[in-house]
């Protein structure tokens, strides 16, 4: 019987590969987000075919994610680089959670350790950075890394300057322009690996049924074209877009050697128009304007895992994992909002949105 067309075989000679900065590991340009994947053969395919950078979390899918992963991808471990993170507040959490971590992915170490999902310089603690080193020097871990949605400019930095971090993996992509380009160049040169999350900006490939939209970006090739655009910028060291089947592994695959066009740019400007009022671009200006005090871009954040990558039950589990004074507040409560969103984000209507789905 001949394969169908999703096991078809890709060609290896597609692959391009980047050294991730003092760490020396040479990592394909793609490497696989495993964020919100649940076909564990669509892993082992990407393992298969070359990819040879897979990204965790202990967080992800309740703490199954990485269960799936090890299993994906045993037998393969010695040809590749699995990376995960903790977030973990203080040393000895973070600790007990790289031991759970390391027994589920099968593995007696991991490539990189992240501290997930810091927003400021203060939060990478001297605690944490410490957490890191005893993991070196216990030999399960071999480097340590920060990942950040938001406060490039100041965690960057601040991941420069401790001495301690590795690599870095910051949202980046082309809602975001060249605002963070110079900071991404500093952390090159000082030797630090970047790697490259988000970089679909939210996904919106899932339209409703019949929604035009959804042939229209497949057609003109929105999301291709978001990673080609990531992969033009030379200090980026490997990216890792999130998959969930195998098409979507095919068309992410097909990008490394492909090269950032005229016709790229005419896309991304129209799909810029269009996610513009729903997609927050990570930019932080909101900080701090919301007279409840709700964390905007988080919450912005988290309602695009529903309604972008089509991942409901992710959304609501990031929701309910925020604390009480923020998921009682409803927006509606307001007469009027105090955050203006520079890029034309529908800030209370989106976080309404979020209340109601997830509240």
């Amino acid at each position: 019987m001949p394969a169908s067309p999703s096991a078809a075989p890709v060609a290896t000679d597609q692959l391009t590969f980047r050294t991730l900065g003092k760490t020396g590991l040479k990592v394909t340009s793609v490497g696989f987000g495993c964020m919100i994947t649940s076909d564990a053969s669509v892993i082992a395919r990407a393992a298969d075919s070359g990819i040879n950078y897979f990204d965790t979390a202990r967080v992800y899918q309740g703490g199954n994610n990485e269960r799936m992963v090890g299993a994906a991808l045993k037998g393969k471990r010695q040809q590749l680089y699995i990376s995960t993170k903790t977030g973990a507040q203080d040393k000895a959490g973070a600790l007990a959670h790289l031991d759970t971590s390391l027994k589920e992915l099968g593995t007696d170490h991991v490539d990189i350790w992240y501290l997930h999902g810091k927003q400021t310089a203060a939060q990478l603690t001297d605690d944490l950075l410490e957490a890191q080193q005893i993991a070196k020097q216990a030999g399960k871990i071999r480097f340590a890394g920060v990942s950040l949605h938001t406060g490039h400019k100041e965690v960057i930095p601040a991941a420069i300057r401790s001495g301690k971090i590795d690599v870095i993996l910051i949202s980046y992509n082309f809602t975001m322009g060249t605002t963070v380009d110079e900071l991404v160049a500093k952390a090159k040169a000082a030797g630090l690996g970047v790697v490259a999350m988000k970089v679909m900006a939210g996904g919106f490939r899932r339209m409703k049924e019949g929604d035009p939209n959804g042939a229209i970006l497949k057609r003109e090739g929105a999301m291709a074209a978001a990673l080609r655009w990531v992969l033009k910028n030379p200090d980026i060291g490997t990216t890792i877009p999130s998959m969930t089947d195998m098409d979507q592994f095919e068309d992410n695959f097909r990008c490394m050697p492909a090269k950032f066009s005229p016709e790229d740019e005419k896309t991304l400007a129209a799909h810029l128009e269009r996610i513009s009022p729903v997609y927050c671009r990570m930019c932080s200006l909101c900080a701090g304007t919301c007279r409840k005090g709700l964390p905007v871009s988080d919450l912005l954040r988290i309602v695009t895992y529903a309604d972008g990558y089509g991942q409901f039950a992710l959304g609501r589990e990031r929701y309910r994992e925020l604390p009480d004074d923020v998921t009682s507040v409803r927006c509606g409560d307001c007469s009027s909002c105090t955050v203006e969103c520079p890029h034309g984000v529908h800030v209370a209507r989106r976080i309404s949105f979020a209340q109601e789905i997830f509240g």
